[in-house]
């Protein structure tokens, strides 16, 4: 009897480890899936001894959580993926290469659990769902398509350039909001030291000259005194909401009750709902001009639009399209993430036979018009941003220049 070390998941979703003997590889799967557990990784040992040898000089060893596959491992494996398969290169084979060739130790062990399964007869798309902190839904969903349809290697392709594009967005977004948050973390830390520090030395002289204080400057001592005597408690109450409300964020009900604010609110609504309509044509062109049916193209589609209100609502116009009804005239119903003029667009793509063509043309036109009023919004949020730090801190400074006055009347 061999044994095998597996790393499996349980119905709940938490990831547990141990071994397993068994006489084959079948065997081991066929005793995990008896135990109700989906394997992520199963490695054979050479003999019972041998595992337990290392079992007993790591019993000390803690485990501190799994390391996760960063977003540039994932994005190489997708294109060398691509790459291999679009040059004939069998599908086991090509994991055996990404495998041996990944310099991260955590890519190489998701890669390997993968290549395991596949080799066992798993689908690929399936083995990738079994690693949902790696392989997003509609990753998967995408895979599963090209795997039905047999052009693997075209959707790992497209992919591969919806990534590119993603990081492409991502850096956009994160080098247009770095001045608006380094202007916000030295606005919090100027306040924080005029309340701390400066505030309560005026104070000390004031009260030496014992002068009715103007109401402004009672306020405002009023606060510096609050944040001197509760700031520990304050910035553990506020640690402890951050934490919260990302468990909470996290859940079913935190990410509907966040994305229907999301699109309720002035600037960013109608961005992010842009974002999620580019992210969609540009899958459902893609997919439509690889072959996939349209129903399935458009299962496919919802995936990525990552807001589940949207979603829902995309859901009612798919079964309406099942039932006869086109395309345009389904998605009209959508006001929110399709306006009319792209339904007019979509509408002529239907007509003309051109619906994937017409569908990237759109994404790749909203994706231009997206970066400029992304720009746009960072722009006029720099400004409001010097305004609020410049009202703020010139509050402030009248606040404390005003008992000037009085105090010299006072001497006077």
């Amino acid at each position: 009897m061999a044994v095998f070390e597996y790393r499996a998941l349980k119905t709940d979703g938490v990831t547990i480890e141990g071994l397993v003997e068994a006489g084959s590889r079948q065997e081991a799967l066929r005793k995990l899936e008896g135990r109700a557990l989906e394997p992520i990784r199963l490695d054979e040992k050479t003999s019972a001894a041998a595992a337990a040898a290392p079992a007993a000089k790591g019993s000390f060893k803690l485990h501190f959580g799994r390391e996760r596959v960063s977003f540039k491992a994932l994005e190489n494996f997708t294109r060398q993926l691509a790459s291999l398969l679009a040059a004939g290169v069998p599908l086991s084979r090509a994991l055996q290469i990404l495998c041996r060739e990944s310099s991260s130790p955590a890519a190489r062990n998701q890669w390997k659990a993968i290549h395991d399964l596949v080799i066992d007869g798993t689908p690929l798309a399936d083995a990738m769902s079994r690693s949902p902190e790696t392989f997003p839904r509609v990753y998967v969903a995408m895979v599963q398509a090209g795997e039905t349809g047999g052009f693997l290697d075209v959707v790992l392709g497209q992919i591969s350039e919806f990534q590119t594009r993603e990081k492409e967005l991502r850096g956009r977004i994160l080098a247009a909001l770095i001045y608006p948050a380094v202007l916000l973390t030295l606005a919090i830390g100027v306040l924080i030291f005029l309340m701390v520090f400066f505030i309560p030395r005026f104070q000390t002289i004031f009260s030496g000259f014992g002068a009715a204080l103007p109401l402004i400057t009672r306020l405002i001592i009023g606060a510096s005194h609050q944040v001197r005597q509760y700031g520990p408690v304050m910035a553990v109450a506020i640690g402890a909401g951050v934490f919260f409300g990302r468990r909470w964020l996290q859940g079913e009900a935190g990410q509907r009750a966040w994305q229907r604010l999301l699109l309720k609110l002035p600037v960013l609504g109608p961005l992010a709902a842009r974002f999620a309509m580019t992210r969609f044509c540009r899958m459902l062109g893609t997919l439509v001009g690889a072959g996939v049916p349209l129903i399935q193209a458009l299962r496919v589609a919802r995936e990525s639009i990552g807001n589940q209100t949207l979603t829902d609502a995309l859901t009612q116009a798919i079964e309406r399209v099942q039932q006869g009804e086109s395309l345009a005239v389904s998605l009209a119903d959508c006001q929110t993430l399709f306006p009319g003029s792209v339904i007019e667009m979509i509408s002529v793509g239907e007509e003309t036979g051109k619906l994937d063509k017409e569908l990237v043309r759109l994404a790749e036109a909203t994706d231009h018009e997206l970066d400029r009023s992304l720009r746009m919004a960072v722009s006029l949020a720099e400004p409001l941003l010097l305004f609020a730090i410049a009202g703020f801190i010139g509050v402030i400074f009248i606040g404390m220049v005003l008992p000037i006055f009085s105090i010299q009347d006072y001497i006077k």
